[in-house]
């Protein structure tokens, strides 16, 4: 088994609902999502899980100096940011893909699969 990060995408600017058009169509993604969670877990392949808040909320930290710099905001500007992820423990690149499709369609965002190089 391999582990794998499951990245949400989605855009920078959100409105009220997040990146959804409505209240209900939120709610509907969150509840998708919701099952989508229960279902990794039930089938073994849940490690954890998370969202995360607007990317403009991030603090960037240099701690390459001797003494270090703290910013506010993401360090890279895009269009695009992290929204959420899943890490799954999963046998190989193919039920990866598979989850992150149905991950896809029950949050509504595009998803990027990455293996991790190993844990510590």
């Amino acid at each position: 088994m391999t582990h794998y990060l499951l990245s949400v995408h989605g855009p920078a600017e959100r409105n009220e609902f997040g990146e959804y058009g409505s209240k209900e169509a939120m709610e509907e993604a969150f509840a998708a999502t919701g099952a989508f969670n229960d279902k990794l877990k039930a089938d073994g392949y849940w490690v954890f899980a998370g969202g995360l808040e607007q990317a403009t909320t991030a603090t960037v930290v240099d701690g390459q100096g001797d003494t270090p710099v703290v910013t506010d905001g993401p360090y890279l500007e895009a269009k695009e940011y992290i929204g959420g992820f899943w890490v799954i423990d999963a046998p190989d690149l193919d039920v990866a893909i598979k989850l992150a499709a149905e991950g896809s369609k029950a949050c509504r965002g595009k998803v990027e699969v990455r293996p991790f190089e190993g844990l510590a």
